[in-house]
């Protein structure tokens, strides 16, 4: 018992002092071990896919027929290696070398039988029983070797046949004649010339293997080509649905759920969500409609009551103007909150505009330069975009002595920049302008007839088009407003 208490003493007294000790890190992955080659493969891999994704097409349509159209070449390509590789050179092997096998048994025949003195018997037997047409000429010279063509798959075949079965000096003509094959064999004291069709010693028919194997994928292609395009067209009518949605524009009247089941459930989600934002909105003006009835019915029995006081003293002015302030803050909160939401889309002339805030600037007596680049006329929900462009600008005309206002109208979208040589807003407080009531006491003058809430209608506004607004640092030493939307 003595000892085992002792070896339980020894073994706690260990574990206390390995807890003493200082932790010890993992150790880094080292260069050349497997973890490390596992992380360039990996780096590697993600480098590759990223390069084939920034080249291939970006649309939905041409990657469908990328996907449809590849394993089809992919796997013709396979075949067609397979059948040049095998069965085509299987076949013209074996055919030359029955052709070949054919030439030394009339040269046997020549060499070994008797015969007549112009061979005719040989020629015979050799046109009606072998398909070759021979001739017995002079022994002249071979002539020189030919050109061979680019693929001499026929050349090399044949003769290395020739050279293993006849074994004696011979030439070839493959390229004079495409449907004819020529072959001279030397002999003693003559020479062998033999006409054989191209189809006896060579697999003539492959062209039309791959007539069939094109011609099938096309017939493929024709019939998937269509009908992806129908599986695809209501992806894009809801993709347009969505963004005409998200512009404020109304939904394209003959948009609606169809196509695969996917699709139509992707669909009427979207309808049913429109249905339900377009719901929550009316239903917000109708409230607030209401309130604004309520508290102007109010504020008109206020009015009657101090007109039928008549006292001038400052305690009724001072009840007046807070009156006043009060209809003016409603109105304002209301045009807020309806956002201008059911103002249809329409044209919108920036030319005519960029007039009127000349005129204004003038009226004001506020310097004022205009630019415009591209086309006037922009889609936008006319009265909401105005009210928009001028909330900023009269607030650049309020604060500054100089404003420039640049509009760009170019591949689908408006930008209008908004530049003033006012006192600015810090850039911590930027974001804090477009909250609605959020009034500046140290960066803009105090107006006293404003509410806090023209950035907010115009920063609603311009996203309620589908786009936004954005403050920066001017070139003219005050603000400038970025308003960017789709147009």
């Amino acid at each position: 018992m003595a000892a085992t208490d002792a070896d339980r003493e020894r073994k706690k007294q260990k574990r206390d002092a390995a807890a003493a000790l200082p932790a010890r890190s993992a150790p880094a992955p080292v260069a050349g071990t497997r973890y490390a080659r596992l992380s360039r493969m990996s780096l590697t891999w993600r480098k590759f896919w990223r390069t084939v994704s920034f080249y291939m097409p970006k649309r939905l349509y041409a990657r469908s027929l990328i996907i449809v159209i590849a394993p089809m070449i992919l796997l013709q390509s396979v075949i067609t290696f397979v059948f040049m590789e095998r069965q085509w050179q299987t076949v013209t092997n074996r055919l030359s070398v029955a052709v070949t096998r054919d030439i030394a048994a009339i040269i046997d025949m020549i060499e070994t039988y008797p015969h007549d003195a112009d061979y005719s018997n040989v020629v015979r037997i050799a046109q009606d029983r072998l398909g070759l047409k021979i001739d017995i000429l002079p022994p002249d010279p071979l002539p020189a070797p030919g050109p061979k063509p680019f693929f001499s798959y026929l050349d090399e075949t044949l003769g290395s046949e020739i050279t293993r079965q006849i074994g004696k000096p011979f030439w070839i003509d493959t390229v004079g004649n495409s449907n004819i094959l020529e072959i001279r064999v030397q002999l003693n004291g003559k020479v062998l010339r033999v006409f054989a069709k191209r189809s006896q010693a060579y697999q003539s028919q492959t062209h039309i293997f791959l007539l069939w194997m094109v011609g099938t994928s096309v017939v493929l292609l024709l019939i998937a080509i269509p009908f992806l395009r129908n599986q695809i067209r209501p992806i894009l009518d809801l993709t347009d649905a969505a963004e005409s949605f998200g512009k404020g524009r109304p939904t394209p009247p003959n948009f609606k759920p169809r196509g695969a089941e996917e699709v139509r459930r992707a669909g009427m989600a979207f309808i049913q969500m429109r249905e339900r934002i377009e719901r929550q909105i009316e239903q917000r003006t109708q409230m607030l409609a209401g309130i604004s009835h309520d508290l102007r019915t109010i504020l008109t029995r206020f009015r009657l009551q101090l007109a039928v006081a008549g006292s001038k003293s400052s305690d009724l002015d001072a009840l007046n103007k807070d009156i006043d302030d009060m209809q003016s803050m409603l109105e304002a909160y209301m045009s807020f909150a309806r956002g201008e939401a059911t103002e249809d889309t329409g044209s919108f002339d920036l030319a005519f505009y960029l007039g009127k805030l000349a005129t204004e600037a003038r009226l004001r007596k506020c310097k004022l330069t205009t630019k415009l680049i591209g086309e006037p006329e922009v889609l936008v929900r006319p009265n909401a975009f105005a009210r928009l462009l001028s909330n900023l600008v009269s607030n650049a005309f309020r604060h500054a002595k100089n404003t420039k206002v640049t509009a760009t109208h170019t591949r689908g979208f408006l930008t209008v920049i908004i530049d003033d040589d006012g006192p600015g807003i810090p850039l911590e407080r930027r974001e804090d302008v477009f909250k609605p009531f959020v009034r500046l006491d140290t960066a803009r003058n105090q107006d006293s007839g404003g509410t806090g809430l023209g950035l907010s209608i115009a920063r609603d506004i311009a996203r309620s088009h589908g786009g936004d607004i954005v403050l920066d640092d001017s070139p003219l030493g005050g603000l400038r407003a970025i308003v960017r939307v789709p147009a």
